[in-house]
C-alpha cells in the first residue's frame, strides 16, 4: 500500500473518533435528563458527574480530531 494513501485512511479512521464523541456527549446528557426527571431531588448530586463526563468525552473527541488533522496534513 502507498504510504500517502495509508496516511489518508488513518486520518479518516481517527476522524471517526470525533464523531463518536458527539454520540457519547448526547448519551451523557440524555441519561442525565432521564435521571433528573425520574428523581428531581438527586439533580444536584448528578451535576458534577455530568460535567466531568462531558469534559472527558469531549477531550477524547478533540484528541481524535487533532490526531486526524495531524495525520492528514503532515
Amino acid at each position: 500500500m502507498d504510504p500517502a494513501s495509508a496516511k489518508v485512511i488513518g486520518a479518516g479512521l481517527a476522524a471517526i473518533g470525533a464523531g463518536l464523541a458527539a454520540i457519547g456527549v448526547g448519551t451523557i446528557f440524555g441519561m442525565y435528563l432521564q435521571g433528573a426527571l425520574r428523581n428531581p431531588s438527586a439533580d444536584a448530586q448528578m451535576g458534577g458527574r455530568l460535567i466531568f463526563g462531558f469534559a472527558v468525552t469531549e477531550a477524547l473527541g478533540l484528541i481524535a480530531a487533532v490526531v486526524a488533522l495531524a495525520l492528514a496534513f503532515s
